[in-house]
């Protein structure tokens, strides 16, 4: 532990002499990521963000022609924050720098770092000139990736088995090979018109096999088209759709609460294309946004998909297939085994600060949806259809925000949530939110403000502030308490969680910054005792503190040091620990040649304190593992760019553990105590 500690002032030593804030989307998405593994925000939520922002990134928005839909579409800003920014542009245009928006009322400094990035200042006149369609097709954006990944350490599933184990277990052994691959192709122009294909294969799916002809696992096609008269948005193959605050229907995104203190109030958008390469969480078929009257827009939608799920003898749905993963010949067997219908409209009406939106959906499946029964899910759907309606509000008033939904299930069920914000000033925000979910409400695409990712038997109040002491010092915290009314997965009576969250950062200047967080949460779980013959429901408590310094240089070095510590413990149980120490070295100096080196050590004595690696990946990619034991984190990665529309991306990892003999199990098991990945990225811009 000493030496832990005399690393980690080193290494911030080291940052310090550097001379001396890394502010970006990505440094939040890594604080998602983390939520993501306390059941906040799905992993495919995660990845529809990272390409969402990604796509804006590459494709700035200009401050002299850009709408309020457009703004409205940026998951970054809030509704307030989105009014702010339209007031200004309106009172101003033109703007001749991006900096301008440091004069946005309701802008604090932080969210102003964050999301300069997608915007740029540029021609006043390019909104107003018509564009014919060749036009379109000549000065649109194309844009072609080609990913290669690759675990260069054997795993078990690759293997050679005999014939008769093969019989025997014929699920040991993956079908394809031992790599990850996929190809993106996109053509966009401007914010009007947006095509794309996506295709995938996960390591040990086939790929241009004997008996698997269709190359990639996965295939996916859209296209959205806007601004045609009354007709704002078409969306035609895969696409995504959030209304309202999400208890009835949001297969889009979902703030964690580190974010909502800020950023709480959702709001019903227009289709938008899937574009990632996450094979589920998406609706394939047509969606419309149609403009009835001023004020007043309407959206329809239908999809019909091939889904995976696991059937019990009588062929009766009793879960859903949702890793992705279709690698042995139990997987292969689930694939699109069930035709899902999902069929849906809103209306929503807004005027000046005051919005109001009905909603209603229907689906079903060719199977029946039968849940193998539990106490704990005695509750859930069962049935072959299902059907959801809501109502949705919001309504602005100088600094107040009120904004909540009330939705109804096909069994009568009502769930209901209520948040109220105010907003002091542009760095000082007060959120309260109240939600009720019963345990008898069902609603299969609902993604709401929850402790969990099901809407379902939870009551909660949760508390947050935002804002700034002091010059240069910001703090978000929050404090959520939780009531679960019936029994829960792994909790066999009515229980609770409360959490505590705080995050404060100091600035020293624009170039570097200091941060410290602390979590806090209690929840209770069962818990079986030493002689293996009682269990308890008793409180387990989780303590996460990090102290990180990041410092960017002018000449393009970026430093960032991080210290990482996780307390869990049960009542009248030995408590378990972990801590990580990691060191981000960037360089972003050249126009041809950036990369970055990451290294760290972890110590974690379970996963209850597993400890995650936030380390830079390559360009378009996402990647945030996770660890515990005792071993180190090591990663180099490169970009070389030949022209500004061609880069090649590549990365190498490895992680080794000190105190054990193998790495995972079953059919990824590591005969070894290392790891060693490559990756590979090609993106050409035409």
């Amino acid at each position: 532990m000493k030496q832990a500690y005399l690393l980690f002032i080193f290494l911030l030593f080291f940052s310090f002499v550097a001379d001396a804030q890394e502010n970006n989307w990505r440094t939040f998405l890594e604080q998602l990521a983390e939520d993501a593994n306390e059941g906040e925000v799905s992993e495919t939520m995660l990845e529809n963000m990272y390409e969402d922002l990604l796509q804006l990134e590459n494709n700035p928005m200009n401050l002299n022609t850009v709408t309020r839909e457009e703004l409205e579409r940026f998951p970054l800003v809030s509704q307030e924050e989105v009014n702010a920014i339209v007031t200004f542009l309106e009172r101003n245009r033109p703007v001749y720098t991006i900096f301008e928006l440091r004069n946005v009322l309701n802008l604090d400094f932080q969210t102003i770092e964050l999301i300069l990035p997608f915007f740029f200042a540029g021609d006043p006149d390019e909104a107003i000139r018509r564009t014919t369609i060749r036009e379109m097709l000549k000065n649109g954006r194309n844009e072609l990736q080609f990913r290669f990944d690759k675990t260069l350490t054997p795993r078990a599933g690759y293997g050679e088995f005999s014939d008769s184990i093969l019989d025997r277990f014929p699920n040991r052994k993956y079908q394809g090979e031992d790599f990850y691959t996929s190809l993106r192709y996109s053509f966009r122009y401007r914010d009007k018109i947006q095509f794309g294909v996506t295709a995938r294969k996960n390591a040990g799916e086939p790929f241009m096999k004997q008996g698997y002809p269709r190359g990639y696992d996965h295939y996916g096609v859209h296209f959205i088209i806007r601004d045609i008269g009354r007709l704002k948005t078409l969306a035609l193959g895969d696409y995504r759709l959030s209304f309202g605050q999400g208890l009835i229907m949001n297969n889009d995104f979902m703030s964690p609460k580190a974010w909502a203190t800020d950023n709480i109030v959702r709001r019903t958008l227009p289709p938008k294309r899937h574009f990632s390469l996450a094979k589920n969480g998406f609706f394939r078929g047509a969606a419309a946004q149609f403009g009835i009257i001023e004020n007043l827009t309407a959206i329809a939608f239908y999809s019909n998909n091939g889904v995976d799920a696991n059937l019990n003898a009588a062929g009766e749905i009793t879960s859903f297939k949702t890793d992705g993963n279709r690698r042995t010949l139990l997987d292969i067997s689930k694939k699109n085994n069930t035709r899902e219908q999902v069929m849906g409209a809103n209306v929503n009406y807004r005027k000046d600060g005051f919005q109001i939106g009905v909603s209603g959906i229907y689906y079903s499946w060719d199977r029946m949806l039968n849940p193998t029964l539990r106490p704990d899910n005695m509750y859930y759907l069962r049935d072959s259809a299902g059907s959801n309606a809501s109502v949705d509000y919001s309504y602005r008033y100088r600094r107040l925000i009120l904004a909540g939904e009330m939705g109804v299930a096909k069994n009568g069920a009502v769930a209901k949530l209520n948040t109220l914000q105010y907003r002091l000033s542009s760095s000082t925000v007060f959120t309260v939110l109240w939600r009720h979910y019963p345990v008898s409400y069902n609603a299969m695409y609902a993604q709401a403000f929850g402790e969990t990712s099901r809407v379902q038997n939870e009551k909660g109040l949760f508390l947050g502030a935002k804002f700034s002491p002091f010059r240069r010092f910001s703090v978000n915290s929050y404090v959520d308490f939780v009531q679960f009314p019936w029994l829960r997965y792994g909790v066999n009576t009515p229980s609770s969680v409360t959490e505590y969250y705080f995050s404060g950062t100091y600035a020293f200047s624009r170039q570097s910054s200091v941060e410290a967080r602390y979590r806090y949460k209690q929840r209770e779980q069962n818990v079986r005792y030493p002689d293996n013959r009682s269990t308890s429901v008793l409180p387990a408590t989780t303590q996460k503190f990090r102290l990180r310094y990041s410092n960017n240089l002018r000449s393009g070095w970026q430093f960032r040091t991080t210290a990482d510590f996780a307390h869990y413990g049960i009542q009248h149980f030995p408590t378990e620990f972990g801590y990580m120490i990691s060191q981000n070295v960037g360089y972003r100096g050249n126009e041809r040649v950036s990369g970055d080196f990451y290294f760290g050590y972890f110590n974690a004595d379970s996963h209850s304190v597993r400890q995650f690696s936030y380390e830079r990946n390559l360009l378009n990619t996402f990647f945030m593992p996770s660890f515990h034991g005792k071993g180190y984190r090591l990663a180099l990665s490169a970009r070389y760019n030949f022209s500004s529309r061609l880069s090649l991306s590549v990365k190498g990892g490895q992680t080794r553990y000190f105190n054990r003999d193998t790495i995972g199990s079953g059919t990824e098991l590591i005969d070894g105590n290392s790891r060693t990945d490559v990756f590979s990225y090609l993106r050409w811009r035409f």
